[in-house]
This record gives C-alpha cells, structure tokens and sequence, in this order.
C-alpha cells in the first residue's frame, strides 16, 4: 500500500524541485525527505525520483503518484470541508469568481439561489482563474466562476469544467473615431492604431490576432480592469478589445464587430470531482446556467 504522507513528501519535492527546499517546507531535515522517497520506491518498486546537480527531476512513475497526491489531497480537504458542513450552525458555500464575471453575471445567479436557500451562508472571493481554480483543487472554493482562451482549458485530475457560454471580444472606439460607424471591422484596418489593454493576459492574444492579421502592436496602456479600459478609449488614449460581459457603453464609445477570426472567451464552472459534489455547488451551477440563457 501506498503511504498518503509519503505521497505528501513527494509531491512537495516536485514543487520546490529539490530535497532540501522541500524539506524545508514541511519542516523535515533532508535525510528525512529522502528516506520517505526511498522508502516509497521500495514499497512502488519503481524511482520515483533522479537527484543531479540541477535538482530533482521526476520519474514517469514519480510523475503519476504526484498527479495522484494531488487528487487525493483535493479529496481530503473537501472531506474536512463536507465535515465542517455537517457541524456548522449554517451551511456555506464559497464562490471564486473573476471579476466582470462577478458583476455581471453572478449577481442575478445568485438572486435566484439566495431566494431558493436563504439559509446557506455565502463566501464570495474575486479571483482570476490562475488562482481561482487552485483555490477549487486546494479546498479553499466550492466552485469558481472562470475562463479560458481558445484552446484546451489546463485543468488538473480532480476537476470538472461545466461551460456556460461563449464571451466573444469586441472592439472598443472612442465615439469620433473614424470607423466608428463600421458595422465590423478587420483588426488589419487598425494596423496604425494605439491599443489600452483591459488584462495583462489578452495581450498575448492580441499580439497573435495582429500577428495573423500583419502589424506589429502598439500599446498605449495597461490595466487589469476592462471597465477602467473603456473610460481610456473614450478619453481618446487608444482602441480595445473587450469581452461581451465587459461592455460598459456610453455615447462617447462605439462597439464594433471584429471580422473572423473573432477571439472569444470561454466562460464556465470549475467544481471539485468528488463522490458526494457540494449540495448548493450544483444549484449555483444550474442558476448561472439559467442567468446566460436568458
């Protein structure tokens, strides 16, 4: 059988990439940490684990057992947390949610869930997905409202994705802007163009989309906030590319269709894989599911 703690010691030397830094971690001495590995390679009958002078790189075997620790960690912080569940006063639930997610398409969803279980405490945590779907996996979140670019979203064993709609990025004028009347727009016709950035992370993206349409991108402004976005372009700093659940508009800004490709993201819920799912997890899930169908 394979010892959990030792599977613990494990994967804590996967993430700091060497026996000592782990052991340092978990408050063990080095030759502890390294006692734990072997006795755990004898017990697998495989290395799990090849030291060298650039640290510690993990075994195929050593690779699947991490995978593994991790979900059985995942599975035993929920256990603790459906334990707490049981003897608290009220039932919770805890919410990651990223932010124009959370002022836009949370609050009518959780409307209709406060409404239905008026008893249940709520936990709300603003998040973006590189933090809110550890904080799923660690126990910390019950379910996180997220999303993802084109491409496969990069979950990790133990999680289930439940997707809710399609949020396709649009462009962002300022109201006198020179195209603003177009119905849809290339992004190759603002080739000439300054750009606001609404997040750090669509400034990859954008630079593909320019990159296949043949100009090289020039940003005027970065922020972590499509809403702040917006009052830039309407002051005239530049042009932007935001998301449908974003929009602010006003009359100083006009929204244009991008010409295909259209970049969109990619909005759902990540919810723990247990064998006894959270019982409120599944009724927020289905009251979003409600709120971007109407």
């Amino acid at each position: 059988m394979i010892d959990v703690q030792r599977l613990r010691i494990l994967r804590a030397v996967a993430e700091h990439g060497s026996f000592n830094r782990a052991a340092r971690a978990l408050l063990l001495t080095p030759s502890a940490v390294s006692q734990h590995i072997a006795s755990l390679e004898r017990s697998l009958g495989h290395p799990v684990a090849v030291r060298s002078t650039r640290g510690v790189t993990l075994t195929e075997p050593g690779r699947l057992l991490v995978e593994a620790a991790e979900t059985i960690s995942a599975e035993l912080d929920q256990v603790r947390r459906a334990i707490d569940r049981l003897t608290a006063e009220r039932p919770r639930l805890t919410v990651a949610t990223f932010t124009s997610g959370g002022r836009r398409l949370l609050p009518p969803a959780l409307a209709r869930f406060v409404a239905a279980h008026p008893d249940v405490e709520l936990t709300v945590r603003e998040a973006e997905p590189e933090e809110a779907v550890p904080m799923v996996r660690d126990g910390h979140a019950d379910l996180a409202l997220t999303y993802h670019f084109d491409g496969p979203l990069p979950l990790r064993a133990g999680l289930d994705w439940t997707p809710l709609t399609d949020d396709p990025l649009w462009l962002v004028l300022p109201g006198g802007h020179r195209l603003a009347g177009r119905a849809s727009l290339g992004l190759a016709e603002l080739a000439e163009e300054r750009w606001v950035l609404g997040c750090l992370k669509t400034e990859a993206f954008l630079h593909r989309y320019a990159g296949l349409a043949g100009f090289d991108l020039r940003v005027a402004a970065s922020t972590t906030d499509y809403f702040f976005a917006q009052t830039l372009v309407a002051a005239g700093v530049g042009v932007s590319l935001v998301p449908d659940v974003s929009l602010a508009p006003e009359a100083s800004l006009a929204v244009v269709r991008i010409e295909p490709p259209r970049p969109a993201r990619h909005i759902g819920v990540v919810t723990p894989r247990l064998r006894r799912p959270h019982p409120y997890a599944g009724a927020l899930t289905a009251a979003l599911t409600g709120t971007v169908r109407q």
